[in-house]
């Protein structure tokens, strides 16, 4: 008798056949919330109406929505990358911002069909984010939907830092990159041609490899404006650049493109500097910082300067405004 035959054949071939429609709704919350550790900061998680947790300073509040066919393909991502997923882009937010993450809440809506041995790896994926990014999952909702949909809200909190904006980048400071650029936008090249290599890049395209703790880094080493490349690193500063009323100006002599992202390049016949400047998703931290905080293990790229008569705020490359798209709009 071997294992595909044995007693347990029959409970496990009915465990891989078993959907959403078939576990119900309460028992498919009791697979994403099963196991979960709470910190000594959330008195009520999962379970009552509304989770109960103590903030120390100000709250910080972010929300992000992940469609399936939109922001990941399942044919592309397993449930556990997307699961991740979810959790690093909501979480870099708060990085963005200097604020350390407290608690998060998860939405899902799924197909009454999804197999059930998905949603028990999506939480897999969910809970092992959470713990890197050191944050708590206390409460959501679930639904049927046509499509998978997940909502997470995440909440942080100052601890007594002001958090950082995007409006306070000013003349003379230096724009600096912590973190991954290019990496997943090479990924979606590779994918979107049927391939799988280099597994690095399709890695950081399935899920972002957030520099956790480079926000608050940077918030306690004098950061004046801050965010997270999610849709480009010149869409991204262009949002700083306009917020602050300033010009951005890279060096791209500064710029080093990592191998995986070289290896796509030349593949594709492109310039890396295009995955690097454009494509969006690393969810890096990128900084504008007074000259000479720039903390040791951040990558200075350029500096800010003020406007010049009837000049718009910008960011330029070499002095010059970049041809073609700057990154990723939704409704481009």
């Amino acid at each position: 008798m071997d294992a595909t035959t044995g007693p347990g054949a029959t409970s496990r071939d009915a465990r891989s056949m078993e959907t959403l429609d078939s576990l119900g709704e309460f028992a498919a919350i009791d697979q994403v919330t099963r196991g979960l550790t709470m910190s000594s900061a959330v008195s009520v998680g999962p379970g009552d109406d509304s989770a109960v947790f103590l903030v120390n300073g100000s709250a910080v509040v972010s929300t992000d929505l992940l469609i399936e066919g939109v922001h990941f393909r399942t044919e592309w991502s397993d449930a556990e990358h997307i699961g991740r997923k979810a959790v690093a882009v909501n979480a870099a937010d708060l990085e963005a911002m200097g604020a350390t993450p407290v608690s998060m809440v998860l939405s899902l809506g799924a197909p009454g069909e999804l197999p059930t041995s998905w949603l028990r790896e999506f939480a897999t994926g969910v809970q092992q984010e959470a713990e890197r990014a050191g944050i708590c999952l206390v409460g959501g909702d679930t639904t049927r939907a046509r499509d998978i949909t997940i909502n997470v809200t995440v909440i942080g909190q100052t601890e007594g830092r002001e958090p950082v904006l995007r409006s306070g980048a000013r003349a003379g400071d230096v724009v600096a990159v912590k973190g991954r650029l290019g990496w997943a936008a090479a990924g979606l090249a590779v994918l979107a041609r049927g391939f799988r290599s280099p597994r690095a890049a399709v890695g950081s395209q399935r899920c972002p490899q957030v520099p956790y703790g480079a926000g608050r880094e940077a918030a306690a080493a004098g950061a004046t404006a801050m965010l997270d490349v999610s849709d480009g690193l010149l869409a991204d500063l262009g949002h700083i650049a306009q917020a602050s009323g300033v010009v951005i100006d890279l060096d791209r002599a500064r710029f080093e493109p990592d191998e995986p992202v070289r290896t796509v390049a030349s593949a594709h016949g492109k310039d890396p500097m295009v995955f690097i400047l454009t494509g969006g998703e690393d969810h890096a931290m990128a900084a504008c910082f007074p000259p000479g905080s720039v903390p040791d293990d951040w990558q200075v790229l350029g500096q800010v300067r003020a406007c010049e008569s009837d000049e718009a705020p910008r960011v330029l490359v070499d002095g010059l405004p970049w041809q073609g798209s700057e990154g990723w709009d939704h409704f481009a």
